[in-house]
């Protein structure tokens, strides 16, 4: 389905862009494990990759800042020779009350979840091969009225409409979609959650459970595919019937 594609993960240090990067490989992609600052996971994510015989090297860059990502894509240029696929995993989650959220949350969800990928797409513009794919991370959140999720939720909905514009403005075969997941079993998701709350979000999808993240990885791996061509400008819902 991918194989022989250079595809770069963002965030794939853990969680969801780890098990993406991981299956990728599997399928014969040659993969760019990126990470803002988790070195030592990142490289465990590459030597997992390899043991399997796959293909891939780790490179740090954060991606809300241009430099670093102009960097990451020239560095992928360099090894690989060619990107094929762009997938916009990297995010972060600050979960308050609108009223009692900061300046500097509100700064910082917007210039990783936001600005990370507006730099990451201004470089697939150019960087990007003919016929590629960029898939986006949204989540199911932005069509939720979730308390405390007002910033992240809007950080999300941000990336949903510029993946719907984007689409349409690339031009040379290339698709791109966002993916937007539910309640995932992440480190990110977990944290401070009581089994109360976890017990109440596996009830509000259709399979009583929590997706695991290889449960959207398979997502990501359809649309890195040339199989979802005909699919572009489109928000995929991965969340087993919760929105």
């Amino acid at each position: 389905m991918v194989e022989h594609k250079v595809i770069i993960v963002t965030g794939a240090s853990r969680g969801i862009g780890k098990e993406t990067a991981i299956l990728l490989a599997k399928n014969g992609a040659k993969i760019v494990v990126n990470h803002s600052n988790s070195e030592i996971e990142a490289n465990q994510t590459v030597e997992t990759i390899i043991a399997n015989g796959g293909t891939a090297f780790a490179h740090k860059a954060d991606v809300s800042n241009k430099t670093q990502v102009t960097a990451l894509f020239d560095a992928t240029l360099e090894t690989y020779g060619r990107i094929d696929v762009l997938v916009n995993n990297a995010g972060i989650m600050v979960s308050k009350l609108l009223k009692d959220s900061s300046e500097d949350d509100f700064a910082a969800l917007f210039n990783v979840n936001v600005k990370g990928v507006f730099n990451t797409l201004q470089e697939a513009s150019s960087k990007l091969a003919d016929n590629g794919s960029i898939i986006n991370f949204s989540s199911s959140t932005a069509k939720l009225m979730f308390p405390t999720y007002s910033l992240y939720s809007a950080t999300k909905a941000a990336v949903e409409q510029m993946t719907r514009v984007f689409s349409k403005e690339i031009g040379r075969g290339i698709s791109v979609n966002a993916i937007a997941p539910g309640a995932t079993e992440t480190d990110m998701f977990l944290n401070g959650k009581s089994e109360e709350v976890l017990t109440k979000l596996r009830g509000m999808n259709a399979f009583n459970r929590l997706a695991k993240p290889i449960d959207i990885a398979k997502v990501v791996l359809f649309l890195a595919s040339d199989d979802s061509k005909w699919i572009s400008g489109q928000v995929i819902g991965a969340n087993g019937a919760l929105v």
